[in-house]
């Protein structure tokens, strides 16, 4: 119950500071453009809360519904405007200074999201090395010649540091139905390029996970099967297991490394085991049964138990990236955009059936993205919001009725044809509008249902 109060709470918290952005942009273009504001709301419905500025009396509030928010200006369409102020009415201004109050509220999104990984790339971020530690026979990794203790140092020429930026390098790539080519090295030896094919990635009807389809597992430290941490009433403190406790053996096969009893337990869902457990001098017989959780289509086991990890055990297999604040801004400018663009082709590769809809986040993963990541840290919290916020950008400049994106297209036909679209046909395309968010949204609960309850 706390995990689930604790994922609503980060995930109004991040609804709240990308809401109250995005909106911020459409409300000071339209103030340093002489615009009147009359309402700024986070949120829609009725106002919780509720303050009248100093300048034009402008409303701000916070409503009750925080799936948005909007920024109401004076408008001779909305209603009767005083003459001394029609010049200050948004169906007054110009037409680039209409389409720059339209276009500034995903252009503060994409800003804010270069602010956020420029402040990471200053401030240093921490991530694993890119070793392989196994490559699967047969796998796609395997036919382009990877090895077990490969480096992952460049993918198409840009430098991969970290196992992160391997991943955004690839996920790149897979929207292309070309090869890749990816440099790596093994210890002491050059450089050598494979090439990876990686289109089917995204037609895949689970949600991408890359290097499992590559057949690449990361290098990692092996780490004792000793107890650090016992979920109360969960299937390991039931079964009597203690912190400190080390597992010898499972249904009598030998367990010296943690990650192998993880893939024992997910392997075993709702099953009996019979542990052999060192509690000291003591060797110790416990049985255990399995909880079964489902993820996506399938079952996996669970007994609610964390190992003990020795300080600095992960020390040398991570590394911090940190730049220069020019280097970084650059570095930001270019995620930022590359981020963008790898969004809109998957969109449209979703749009003519070339990526499955699996790759479609809803407000069920995003909210656990939210808790997963708060609870790791500020810094993995602040990349969540860089990427949410280049999300909502990208998704408000769709040229749909309705959107940003949809007005932005309204005044280019005006610009076209010399004036305003008409009314009705405005209307229409709010309909349409309408219609096709909410298809998207029945489309994204569902992606996220399926991934919930399988």
């Amino acid at each position: 119950m706390l995990s689930f109060i604790t994922t609503i709470f980060w995930f109004a918290v991040a609804l709240g500071v990308l809401i109250t952005i995005h909106e911020f942009g459409h409300f000071w273009v339209a103030r340093v453009s002489g615009v009147k504001v009359l309402r700024f709301s986070i949120g829609f419905g009725k106002p919780l809360l509720k303050r009248i500025g100093k300048k034009d009396d402008t409303e701000y509030v916070l409503a009750g519904i925080p799936l948005g928010g909007y920024v109401k200006m004076l408008d001779e369409r909305e209603g009767e405007v005083a003459p001394e102020e029609a010049h200050r009415a948004f169906n007054r201004q110009s037409l680039p200074i209409r389409t720059a109050i339209v276009a500034a509220g995903p252009l503060f999104n994409l800003l804010f999201a270069v602010f956020a990984f420029w402040v990471l790339g200053v401030s240093g971020e921490t991530g694993g090395i890119p070793l392989v530690g196994e490559v699967q026979p047969q796998s796609i990794a395997a036919r382009a010649g990877m090895l077990a203790g490969d480096r992952f140092v460049a993918i198409d020429g840009e430098r991969t540091p970290t196992w992160e930026s391997v991943v955004y390098g690839l996920l790149g790539a897979a929207v292309s139905d070309d090869p890749v080519r990816v440099s790596v090295s093994q210890p002491d030896q050059p450089p050598r390029d494979v090439e990876l094919l990686l289109s089917g990635l995204l037609k895949s009807s689970r949600q991408p996970e890359v290097l499992a389809h590559l057949g690449i597992e990361p290098k990692r430290p092996v780490l004792p099967p000793i107890f650090g941490k016992l979920v109360p009433h969960e299937p390991a403190a039931d079964a009597g297991i203690q912190v400190g406790d080390r597992l010898l053996s499972v249904n009598g096969e030998p367990i010296s490394d943690w990650m192998a009893w993880v893939v024992f337990v997910r392997d075993h869902p709702g099953q009996l085991l019979h542990l052999k457990i060192q509690r000291g001098e003591q060797i110790l017989p416990l049985d255990l049964v399995t909880a079964e959780v489902r993820k996506g289509d399938e079952l996996i086991g669970r007994i609610g138990a964390a190992p003990r990890v020795p300080d600095g055990f992960m020390d040398d297999y991570r590394v911090k990236v940190r730049y220069g604040p020019a280097e970084a801004l650059q570095r930001a400018v270019v995620k930022t955009w590359d981020m963008s663009v790898l969004m809109l082709k998957v969109m449209g590769r979703m749009l003519t059936g070339q990526a499955s809809i699996q790759n479609l986040s809803g407000p069920i993963s995003i909210a656990q993205a939210a808790g997963d990541t708060a609870s790791i840290g500020l810094d993995y919290f602040l990349k969540f919001l860089a990427v949410v916020s280049i999300s909502l950008g990208v998704l408000n400049l769709l040229p749909i009725p309705v959107l940003d994106g949809g007005h932005l297209l309204m005044f280019l036909i005006e610009a076209v044809k010399g004036s305003a679209v008409s009314e009705n046909a405005m209307l229409v395309g709010q309909k349409i509008g309408i219609a096709l968010l909410l298809s998207l949204m029945v489309v994204a609960f569902y992606v996220d249902l399926s991934r919930v309850f399988g």
